[in-house]
């Protein structure tokens, strides 16, 4: 069974920081890309970054590059979404999904790319 499960929300101050992971099991983590998609209350879902199976791709929302980073650890089967300088606009829950291959197609990517998805963590940027 597909598994992901998200961790590392909560509430920070503006301009803060927070490590969101997403913990993988019952596939084979290092043979397919990833995503980190976000949705605010009352928006569409709205994509953040993706990472190739390999880590050696990455890609990022205008809104997010160069405050945000995503990383892999295919050992550990583990997604990371490095988010520094937050803002009261990246308050949102993040959702982590899998690709169903191992291949980036389009940036930004379609919702059918993905099969699973986790069940989100909760951000609240505010001071």
């Amino acid at each position: 069974e597909v598994q992901l499960v998200e961790s590392g929300g909560g509430l920070v101050q503006p301009g803060g920081s927070l490590r969101l992971a997403c913990v993988a099991s019952g596939f084979s983590f290092s043979s397919y890309a990833m995503s980190w998609v976000r949705q605010a209350p009352g928006k569409r879902l709205e994509w953040v970054s993706t990472i190739n199976s390999g880590g050696g791709s990455r890609n990022y929302a205008d809104s997010v590059k160069g405050r945000f980073s995503i990383s892999r650890d295919n050992a550990e089967k583990t997604l990371y979404l490095q988010m520094n300088s937050l803002k009261p606009e990246d308050t949102a829950v993040y959702y982590c999904a899998k690709y169903k291959s191992g291949v980036v197609v389009s940036i930004p990517p379609s919702a059918l790319e993905y099969d699973y998805w986790g069940q989100g963590t909760q951000v609240t940027v505010s001071s």
